[in-house]
């Protein structure tokens, strides 16, 4: 026969167990809470280049300079990343420009995976299936500030090969130099690189940045022009010609204004 006392500590038991597991599960509710507190946002702009992505996220994630950029390259040795066979492991191109959370279980491997998985989905929802068209997307990206001149950058670099014309495009000199500037010397474009588009006829071997959605769609719906030469003579001015009498004159009225701000 089961006791009055006997009963009471089953209860007891019981209730202590209870209490146990609503701890348990306020602690794992709390930690959630604070992770969730913790989330902060890291932002890759568009037309950034790997480099600088990695640059950023090491400091997003408080490591050592250069962690990011070993860890993106291991992963893709191991096959651990969704990079088209194309890319050949490079992941120029697929770090997609967007807004990422990131929390205290962040790795560099998880930021640059989820950064590869979300470019293959937005190039895929985009249309853009192939290397080549992603190449041609970044160099409108760096070449090119609105959506309207992107797709006439485009239109120059089908124009220019059609026509087996090098592409001369400062950017891929830029994109192989590590810098960003305006102007381009002559022995710039001697140099010695498969990114010097002055020198080798066709596109760069690999994209020189990472495009974001204007310039996915803008490699695919070039405007319709015979333009042949543009230049940028300042800011919100880029101008299309297939004159070359006519670039010319602009190249010089950049040049002019340049030396008139001193750069």
């Amino acid at each position: 026969m089961t006791t009055t006392t006997g009963k009471r500590t089953r209860r007891l038991a019981i209730v202590a167990v209870l209490c146990a597991l609503a701890v348990t599960a306020a602690v794992v509710l709390f930690r959630q809470y604070q992770q969730e507190r913790s989330v902060t946002s890291f932002v890759v702009p568009e037309g950034w280049r790997a480099s600088q992505v990695y640059a950023a996220a090491d400091k997003a994630l408080s490591v050592p300079e250069g962690t990011t950029e070993k860890a993106a390259e291991r992963a893709a040795r191991r096959g651990k990343l969704k990079l088209p066979a194309a890319a050949k492991g490079n992941l120029e191109g697929h770090l997609y420009p967007a807004t990422y959370p990131v929390r205290s279980s962040t790795t560099p491997t998880s930021l640059v995976t989820l950064m590869t998985d979300t470019a293959r989905e937005r190039q895929s929802a985009a249309g853009v299936h192939d290397e080549k068209t992603l190449i041609i997307a970044s160099i409108a990206q760096a070449e090119a500030d609105t959506f309207e001149d992107m797709k006439k950058v485009v239109r120059v670099i089908d124009n220019r090969m059609k026509r087996d014309m090098p592409l001369q495009m400062d950017s891929t000199i830029n994109y192989a130099l590590g810098r960003s500037t305006l102007r381009t010397t002559y022995a710039d474009t001697r140099l010695a690189s498969p990114y010097n588009t002055y020198l080798h006829k066709g596109l760069p071997p690999t994209p020189i940045c990472n495009p974001g959605p204007e310039a996915l769609k803008a490699a695919l719906s070039p405007a319709e022009g015979d333009w042949l030469y543009f230049v940028t003579v300042k800011p919100g001015d880029t101008r299309f010609t297939a004159d070359y009498q006519q670039h010319e004159k602009w190249v010089q009225e950049f040049n002019a204004a340049q030396q008139r701000n001193g750069t």
